[in-house]
């Protein structure tokens, strides 16, 4: 008789500073883009919530914002969402450069690992830039400010090194019940979704000043009997010369944002939508409590 297999389950997050390649790594532990990315730090902004069923178990993943000093009140959320998830799952995984030099960055986050008493698997990202040897200079770096259960290294742009991260994960995870059931993918909403990915093109089309100051709402999404999707949508910025920049000359930048998310969404809502979107000006929203409330970030914050 052959002996079942273990079912290990758990909650896993991904923790590492601004722009190291969390949610790209994400994206392809899950198979499936649901995580924005983009060039820019700070481009996640809230917990994202992904799932990965295979036979050896479940995985759910919590992405979380880089961890940085906090300049505004939007700051202050996002790292106040990355340091809580660390209590809150059964492995971390710690996503660095491949550089041996360790900065106060990284430093501050192995003192909050070591608090969080949780096991970590330490993950160097980017392999595909260096050698063999730099690649065993950072394993060694970094293993001197604490113990980690295991140590990987992949390339999260190229998939390189994915697969054996997700059997060490797997090991390192107890037996458990399945938490969600094996189609689910995210628990985030097609709405939530829809608003990331005008905010990702937003991201990777602007000038370098805007796109920190800039959210997206979706102010409305109904599907017609026919299939296709209406979606109105307001991209928030900072300031009105940041308003003109967003809409372009003419209007050209709205359209390129537009033309391209439509694409994404599309695919998301496996049929046709019909996407138009607006800009509105909100000064320092970023600051303001209000604000941040209103667009989704710390509505559960004290």
């Amino acid at each position: 008789m052959e002996e079942k297999k273990e079912f290990r389950s758990g909650f896993v997050t991904l923790v590492g500073r601004p722009n190291v390649g969390k949610s790209t790594l994400m994206n392809h532990l899950i198979g499936q883009k649901i995580a924005i990315t983009s060039a820019k730090p700070q481009t996640t902004r809230n917990r994202i919530q992904t799932v990965y069923t295979d036979e050896r178990g479940q995985i759910v993943f919590l992405d979380t914002p880089g961890i940085l000093k906090a300049r505004h009140k939007l700051d202050q959320f996002m790292l106040e969402e990355a340091e809580s998830a660390l209590g809150e799952v059964d492995l971390i995984l710690w996503l660095v450069e491949p550089d041996p030099h360790i900065g106060g960055g990284d430093s501050h986050i192995a003192e909050l690992l070591r608090a969080s008493k949780k096991p970590v698997i330490l993950v160097v990202n980017k392999i595909d830039r260096v050698d063999k040897n730099r690649k065993e200079a950072v394993f060694d770096a970094f293993r001197g400010l604490m113990d980690f259960r295991e140590a990987c290294a992949v390339s999260a742009l190229k998939g390189a090194g994915v697969e054996k991260l997700r059997e060490s994960i797997f090991r390192n995870l107890p037996e458990g019940p399945a938490y969600y059931d094996e189609e689910t993918v995210t628990d985030e909403t097609m709405r939530q979704i829809a608003s990331e990915i005008i905010r990702e093109k937003a991201l990777r089309l602007l000038s370098q000043e805007v796109p920190h100051g800039i959210a997206v709402l979706i102010d409305s999404m109904k599907q017609r009997e026919n299939g296709l999707w209406d979606i109105e949508a307001s991209i928030v910025c900072e300031k009105a010369s940041h308003k003109g920049i967003v809409i372009g000359k003419g209007g050209a930048m709205l359209k390129r944002i537009g033309t391209e998310a439509r694409k994404d969404i599309e695919e998301m809502c496996g049929s046709r939508v019909n996407l138009k979107l607006f800009v509105k000006v909100r000064t320092d929203w970023r600051d303001n409590p209000l604000f941040l409330r209103d667009y989704g970030y710390g509505m559960n914050r004290k």
